[in-house]
């Protein structure tokens, strides 16, 4: 529920604010997902254009993942972006029990490495006269490593731009 309100509140206040834009290059912050909570930077090498960095961490999961992403304007909102993005992952399992999302565990036997594909498609809002940007995405998943299976994560993202 807390949630809910967290994200509802954060569309609201998209919809209803107006804004100057404003141009960065580089952000860093936090990702706070629906199994996984990381460090997020991210590079921009145009305007529409970025790379996405993600080092995440789970219960006995630690996750690096990399994403080229394209960007475009959303409802007609100054500072509010949809983007969407490919990538991949690779991480390593130090426990015997992968946490999904969607609810299912997977039993892993022996610890080892995670390698996959990745897709995120997403808003992202630059605050105006601050320098913080706030997403929200969803992050389809395919692991082959230890799969192959596809998991889905919504998450939050908070930048600090600069």
């Amino acid at each position: 529920m807390r949630r809910f309100f967290l994200v509802t509140t954060f569309l609201l206040t998209l919809f209803f604010s107006q804004g100057k834009a404003q141009d960065y290059t580089y952000g860093l912050g936090l990702r706070f997902g629906g199994y996984e909570n990381g460090i997020s930077g991210k590079y921009y090498i145009n305007e529409d254009t970025a790379y996405e960095g993600i080092l995440g961490f789970r219960p006995g999961v630690v996750v690096l993942t990399g994403f080229y992403q394209k960007y475009a304007p959303a409802f007609e909102v100054q500072d509010l972006r949809w983007f969407f993005g490919l990538g991949a992952h690779i991480g390593g399992i130090s426990d015997r029990q992968y946490k999904r999302f969607t609810g299912n565990d997977d039993k892993i036997y022996n610890n080892g490495l995670l390698l996959g594909a990745d897709a995120m498609i997403g808003l992202e809002w630059l605050i105006p006269a601050a320098p913080i940007t706030l997403g929200v995405d969803l992050h389809p998943r395919l692991e082959l490593a230890k799969g192959p299976f596809l998991d889905l994560e919504p998450a939050i993202s908070i930048r600090y731009v600069f």
